[in-house]
């Protein structure tokens, strides 16, 4: 099919009918929910491909437990990982040869404020040297308030180091080559082989870019994508993904407590009534204070957990069989 017309355009045909279970399966299947993957850098390369967010207590931590087979408690720090401010500019978890990706995709089109940014940026590259510093102290350095150099963080010359409490440290890395319309496209494209069917609106939320800076992108990526009708509305796909859509939903298996922040449950407005159909329970899971874990059982979410120091409290929606208590008391 001949996409002709801008990709929110809703007098585009879609071309498949995807069903929930469909999008569910789908995206537990790419996200690694359903099977677990090795040990190893590669495994957790690819439990952070669309990045890991990292809020208290180590949120990343946990997600990668929730797709990696024998995670340890270190295994955030593990080389092949690093820590920046990614999306809507939260500290992320990503693959080391990702950094780029997760930081310059958000560099401002505004020429003032990309200058801005580049020269608080140039100064704390000067001021960092090859060192390192708390950013209250690199901010305190530069008379500027701590919080800029989350923007300036967009140009992709310095990481992060977050233990979960107190102030980040940071230092100077080489700056990435990569242009900022490219890396967005990259982060688009991941974003949708995660989250698909999205639309652009939903990927400026999650990357915390505007809506004209999002369509701009989903037009670029319009000769790939394919347009299908969701039970929700019209949304969009990689192309590269139709095939997998299109197989039979497979059954899910496992159970996995999902932490807050979660890639799997990330979402606003009505594609949260897409993972959780039930209101109350929308509300219960997605609260107007600091969000709780999600329980996933089977493929569906089923409840919440909190965990306050060693105990784990789970609030089920439904009732839950004495086996199944037991394979959500031994995951916690």
């Amino acid at each position: 099919m001949n996409l002709c017309v801008g990709v929110d355009d809703d007098r585009v045909t879609a071309r498949l009918d995807l069903t929930r279970s469909q999008i569910l399966s789908f995206r537990r299947r790419v996200s690694n929910l359903d099977q677990r993957l090795q040990p190893g850098p590669h495994s957790l390369q690819q439990a952070a491909w669309a990045g890991l967010t990292d809020s208290a207590p180590r949120a990343a931590l946990l997600s990668i437990h929730a797709r990696v087979e024998g995670t340890e408690s270190d295994g955030w720090e593990d080389p092949s990982l690093v820590q920046v401010w990614g999306p809507r500019y939260s500290v992320y978890v990503v693959a080391e040869p990702d950094r780029a990706i997760f930081t310059v995709a958000r560099h401002p089109d505004d020429e003032q404020m990309r200058k801005r940014s580049e020269e608080v940026a140039a100064r704390l590259v000067d001021l960092l040297g090859e060192g390192t510093m708390t950013y209250r102290a690199a901010g305190q350095a530069l008379g500027v308030n701590p919080n800029v150099l989350r923007y300036a963080s967009s140009t992709g010359m310095f990481s992060i180091r977050w233990e979960g409490a107190g102030k980040p440290t940071i230092w100077a890395v080489p700056r990435p080559e990569i242009e900022p319309k490219d890396a967005r496209r990259e982060l688009a494209r991941r974003f949708l082989h995660m989250l698909g069917p999205m639309t652009s609106e939903a990927f400026g939320k999650w990357a915390g870019i505007t809506s004209r800076r999002a369509s701009a992108v989903f037009d670029d990526l319009r000769p790939g994508l394919v347009p299908v009708m969701t039970p929700i509305g019209q949304s969009w796909i990689l192309a590269s993904d139709e095939t997998a859509f299109e197989h039979p939903a497979e059954p899910a298996a496992g159970v996995r407590l999902i932490p807050s922040g979660d890639i799997y449950y990330l979402l606003w407005g009505d594609d949260r009534e897409l993972v959780v159909p039930d209101s109350a329970e929308r509300n219960a899971l997605w609260t107007s204070r600091v969000w709780p874990g999600a329980v996933l059982v089977q493929g569906e979410i089923v409840g919440t957990w909190r965990r306050s120091k060693e105990k784990v409290t789970v609030e089920a929606w439904r009732p839950l069989s004495g086996s199944m208590k037991e394979t959500i008391a031994a995951e916690a």
